[in-house]
């Protein structure tokens, strides 16, 4: 089912777009996705037929950041920087939703931990104006796979994409996504060689093709224009403000 209450340790379990101008973004994926917004504490959030999808919060450089559910921020963060990577924010309180901890891995793609308290993450995810996977791009995948293994359990398996070689991590035990999903039901989230180390955001839409039609009408920028893969049809977009996403209509649905 793609409704959910509650996560366990080591599975991503929400995005939160931060942006100069949090309430413009809001507005701007509101549309897109037909989504509600409100204001819980500091940050916005957004919900699909009542059920929590995203969030927004301030930021300087726009981005989507992915979150994973975890027992502990602190024992977390003493993990990351263990096995190489840095703690960009100590772990903190947050009104709302818990202790997070804001972290990044030894390329310096950035992302968030919480032991979710009374937040319990996307509550609907992998259907149509929901969050599907989070891919990390990554110039380094060997340290990426030594990383989230040490810090998180998962395992990796690999493919080939043409020349390139693609990440399916995975964690034991996990049973998560939907069916129709082209990747076995452990899959929390796949990686892919990149020159700018960050973690990007895939959301499910009946039709790639209008969605990019109307985020240039809404004044985003469709960076790479609807194509077929392996996985579905798929595009890149923006929104206004820079912070890019893509899109999926995943085969079979």
């Amino acid at each position: 089912m793609s409704h959910r209450d509650g996560y366990e340790h080591g599975v991503p379990s929400w995005i939160a777009g931060a942006h100069a101008d949090p309430e413009q973004a809001a507005a701007f994926y509101t549309e897109l996705f037909g989504w509600d917004a409100e204001r819980r504490g500091d940050h916005l959030v957004c919900t699909l037929r009542g059920r929590d999808v995203a969030g927004f919060v301030k930021g300087d450089e726009p981005a989507w950041r992915t979150n994973v559910w975890v027992d502990s921020a602190d024992e977390t963060a003493d993990r990351a920087q263990a096995a190489g990577g840095s703690v960009v924010t100590a772990p903190f309180d947050l009104e709302g939703v818990g202790r997070s901890a804001v972290l990044a891995d030894p390329a310096g793609a950035v992302f968030t931990v919480s032991e979710p308290d009374p937040h319990r993450g996307a509550q609907v995810v992998n259907e149509p104006g929901a969050w599907a996977m989070s891919a990390l791009s990554t110039p380094d995948p060997e340290a990426a796979k030594a990383f989230y293994g040490a810090v998180f359990g998962w395992e990796t398996d690999t493919f080939p994409v043409g020349e390139a070689e693609f990440i399916l991590w995975r964690l034991p035990g996990f049973e998560g996504g939907e069916p129709q999903q082209p990747v076995p039901a452990d899959v929390v989230a796949v990686g892919a060689p990149g020159d700018q180390p960050r973690w990007d955001v895939d959301l499910w839409v009946e039709d790639p093709d209008a969605t990019a039609d109307e985020t240039a009408r809404l004044g985003g920028t469709v960076l790479m224009a609807p194509m077929d893969t392996p996985m579905g049809r798929r595009a890149v977009l923006a929104d206004p403000q820079g912070g890019t996403f893509s899109v999926s209509r995943v085969t079979g649905t």
